[in-house]
């Protein structure tokens, strides 16, 4: 793996460069940034989403299911009075044409994610699939 070169463009915002890429953070108007890209952090969050969601659609793809109207939701819940995580709920929103018969390989193949996979085992993933409300 190539590395990652990380950079200081200013107040409180870090870039970070590798391959052809450029991720760009900053903080919080709170923490003393500028608001102008995501936070460390919501990148993290966003990469499991990310992540267990290309398991997703490779899955559906492998299948030839539509993902048409599929979005993923991730939710962080954190350990009460710290700022670590306890609990990450992923919930899959199929449509009323996803088999039944394919939610849980989805759910099991969701849970292959590589990202979550690199964290703490005391972290609880709940992962869910529902039907999208007609």
């Amino acid at each position: 793996m190539s590395g990652f070169n990380v950079t200081f463009p200013g107040n409180k915002k870090i870039d970070v460069e590798f391959k052809n890429y450029k991720i760009k953070t900053d903080q919080s108007n709170k923490n003393g940034g500028d608001e102008s890209a995501p936070e460390p952090f919501d990148i993290f969050i966003a990469s499991l989403g990310a992540c267990a969601g290309i398991y997703a659609k490779s899955f559906c793809d492998v299948r030839k299911l539509s993902t048409d109207h599929m979005h993923l939701f991730v939710e962080v819940v954190f350990k009460k009075g710290q700022k670590l995580m306890e609990q990450v709920n992923i919930t899959l929103n199929v449509d009323e044409k996803f088999p039944e018969k394919y939610i849980k390989p989805i759910i099991k193949s969701m849970t292959s994610c590589a990202v979550k996979n690199q964290l703490h085992p005391d972290i609880t993933f709940n992962t869910a699939v529902i039907y999208l409300e007609q």
